[in-house]
């Protein structure tokens, strides 16, 4: 098998080989079965009738061997042995399976071995760690949504203008009883006229309120000034009992008719002309009172 394995190599090595990549340092092997991932006699996987590597396979690392009695079956080629996640007991393993087999290939396995498990660390490390997703930007496409968007702002400043154009009309009387308008625009312009005519009525509630409060405060005044003239013409009618009595005592005569017929008349409101207000009354008594006072002085 060892000269199989020569004539092979020595085809592969001076000749075309789908796996090969040459380099300018160096040559490398595309195999999936590599152990090294090097083109060269003893990491080739075809010039090797007796070859080991190690594999890993959604997260599990399984040890791969391949002996000559094999080689006939290519269905059954490669005998799979999967390794602990303990990396004591995968040496053991590895060490239990290749016991007489080349210490090149032994060592380079467990090479391979180390290099998997930290990987996998790594990776799951990565995977508990919160990581940012990169979004491919689409520029195209957000040009596109940009001009539709400002197409869009424009008509809708065009709508609501015309909107408003025909409600004004609406309420004029333009376009009369004849058309049917659409209900949405009709219930928007009853809400706006509702919500106006509710303001209106509370301003007229305020002022109303307002004038209530002026009023009561008016009538108290004039309450107020006609005590004052009543307490005034009281003490004038007293002085006035006085000075008579003593004219009656010296003369014997009683006061004119008609003063009295005065006096009385500007004390209380005529009747005839109908009900004069109490500020009209209190300013008629201030402009008689101080006049007969003068008379009689």
């Amino acid at each position: 098998m060892q000269n199989n394995d020569d004539i092979v190599w020595s085809i592969i090595n001076k000749s075309f080989c789908s796996f090969k990549v040459n380099t300018k340092t160096q040559k490398f092997c595309r195999h999936e079965y590599n152990l090294t991932g090097l083109c060269g006699r003893y990491s080739c996987p075809l010039a090797n009738s007796q070859y080991a590597t190690i594999r890993e396979e959604k997260g599990i690392i399984y040890l791969y061997m391949r002996t000559a009695e094999r080689t006939a079956f290519p269905n059954k080629s490669w005998e799979k042995v999967k390794l602990s996640r303990n990396f004591e007991k995968a040496l053991q393993q590895i060490n239990e399976n290749l016991l007489y087999w080349p210490n090149y290939l032994k060592q380079k396995c467990k090479q391979r071995m180390l290099k998997i498990t930290q990987y996998l660390i790594r990776m799951r490390k990565l995977t508990l760690r919160r990581q940012k997703k990169l979004v491919p930007l689409q520029r195209k496409i957000e040009r596109r949504e940009n001009r539709r968007e400002e197409k869009a702002l424009i008509a809708a400043r065009i709508d609501t203008a015309i909107e408003k154009q025909l409600v004004e009309r609406l309420k004029k009387g333009v376009y009369g009883d004849i058309y049917n308008f659409p209900q949405v625009a009709f219930t928007k312009a009853l809400a706006s006229e509702e919500v106006q005519e509710e303001s209106d009525d509370e301003r007229e509630e305020e002022y109303n309120e307002g004038g209530r409060e002026e009023e009561e405060e008016m009538e108290e005044e004039t309450r107020a000034a006609l005590e004052d003239a009543t307490e005034y013409v009281e003490a004038e009618s007293d002085d006035e009992d006085m000075e008579s009595d003593e004219e009656h005592e010296f003369t014997d005569e009683g006061p004119e008719e008609s003063e009295v017929e005065d006096i009385e008349d500007m004390a209380r409101p005529s009747t005839s002309k109908g009900k004069k207000s109490k500020v009209s009354v209190e300013y008629e008594l201030e402009q008689a009172l101080p006049e007969k006072t003068k008379v009689k002085n």
